[in-house]
């Protein structure tokens, strides 16, 4: 399962997510990740979520965020819920057609390991392509 979630700067998505990544806590058997461009939730979330800031691992492009992925998954098969946010950010990549590929991409791994993902956008819904609002 893969979930999107979109809006412009300012427009609550960061404390949605966090709000879901200390839900998922709670809920959630395995282990809940959260991946996020900074260090901007270090006090934010709970202190069982494991934090990753991609800027210390030079997580720059879909490619390199796809091994990342793996690479987590491969070093903790225990992982149930994978929080990213602002993907773009992370990325460096605001390709529209790059984001709905990584997106697909997400969903077949999700479903090969159940794991979830629940990912955040920098940009308004309205301009997300048919394949992106598939996990809106």
């Amino acid at each position: 399962m893969v979930r999107l979630i979109m809006g412009a700067a300012g427009a609550g998505k960061t404390k949605q997510l966090i709000e879901l990544i200390n839900g998922s806590v709670a809920s959630e058997n395995g282990s809940v990740v959260c991946i996020e461009p900074g260090k901007d939730m270090t006090y934010d979330i709970s202190h069982s979520v494991r934090l990753v800031n991609a800027a210390e691992y030079e997580v720059v492009s879909y490619d390199r965020l796809r091994g990342f992925v793996s690479g987590l998954y491969a070093g903790n098969y225990d992982i149930s819920h994978v929080f990213v946010d602002n993907l773009c950010k992370i990325s460096g990549n605001t390709d529209l057609h790059e984001v709905e590929s990584f997106l697909t991409w997400l969903e077949k791994f999700s479903e090969k390991n159940s794991v979830k993902f629940t990912v955040t956008i920098g940009m308004d819904e309205s301009v997300a392509t048919e394949g992106m609002r598939n996990y809106l």
